[in-house]
């Protein structure tokens, strides 16, 4: 029953950051999209802000045990490329 509880908490600790993720690349195609050009400074701004907040929590959750190190940088990687995707779709409009 232990086991199960960690595995819970795991779990739940990876849908979070994925939740948390997902959130990052919503804002930045809204600001994409209707606001803000990617060269914009408040784009630039929001990105790193939210990236280095999303890496912070990624870290605590390793350093808990919740999230496999390989994992975690697995999701930032995966949302940096879905955002290197946005930015590409975007500028060649």
């Amino acid at each position: 029953m232990a086991s199960e509880i960690k595995m819970d908490h795991r779990e739940k600790a990876y849908t979070l950051l994925r939740v948390d993720a997902d959130k990052i690349l919503r804002l930045i195609k809204v600001q994409m999209d209707n606001l803000t050009m990617p060269q914009c400074p408040l784009y630039e701004e929001v990105l790193d802000t939210q990236m280095f907040g999303l890496s912070r929590e990624i870290d605590f959750a390793v350093r808990l045990g919740l999230v496999d190190e390989k994992d975690g940088k697995e999701l930032l990687d995966s949302l940096e490329r879905e955002l290197t995707a946005l930015h590409d779709a975007s500028t060649k409009k």
